[in-house]
């Protein structure tokens, strides 16, 4: 029987305990000279992934092909589950300022740049895009690593870009 109360008065204990919340991220702050993409909450950082970027990894994207990741301020506005690059968290790439800078240069700005795993293909493996530059303007992580970020990352979440 005594078993019992201590079962009975463990369970009473964990009610009364505060129930740990999942943090509530502010930012994702992708730093695309380290190759480093922080998730933020309450000012601290709190989880850091390495990435892989464009072809073209510096500078801001200018327009649709150019291989370049943009620099600025955008959210996740969708997430999506892709056969092609497993996990996809799309960004509302591009803003208005991207739109304006395209429109007076005469060129389509693009789009479809994501948070993105790596492809599931056998011919090349996870391994093979470690350390590289390899996307068309996204941001890439392995896919463990883009599993615990879209598990952490809500819809909404504002995202910043900076060289």
């Amino acid at each position: 029987m005594w078993y019992l109360r201590y079962i009975l008065g463990l369970a009473m204990l964990l009610a009364i305990l505060p129930a740990q919340a999942a943090p509530t991220i502010d930012k994702v702050l992708v730093h695309k000279a380290e190759r480093r993409l922080e998730v933020i909450s309450a000012g601290q950082v709190i989880k850091q992934y390495r990435i892989s970027l464009g072809r073209q990894p510096l500078g801001h994207k200018q327009q649709q092909g150019d291989q370049r990741t943009p620099e600025g301020i955008y959210s996740i506005d969708w997430r999506h589950e892709s056969p092609q690059f497993n996990l996809s968290l799309h960004l509302d790439y591009p803003n208005l300022k991207d739109r304006t800078a395209a429109y007076k240069q005469g060129v389509d700005p693009g789009g479809m740049i994501m948070i993105h795993g790596t492809p599931i293909d056998e011919e090349y493996p996870e391994w093979f895009f470690k350390g590289l530059d390899w996307t068309n303007g996204c941001i890439a992580l392995n896919n463990a690593d883009m599993r615990a970020l879209w598990e952490l990352v809500p819809d909404g979440t504002l995202v910043e870009i900076v060289p």
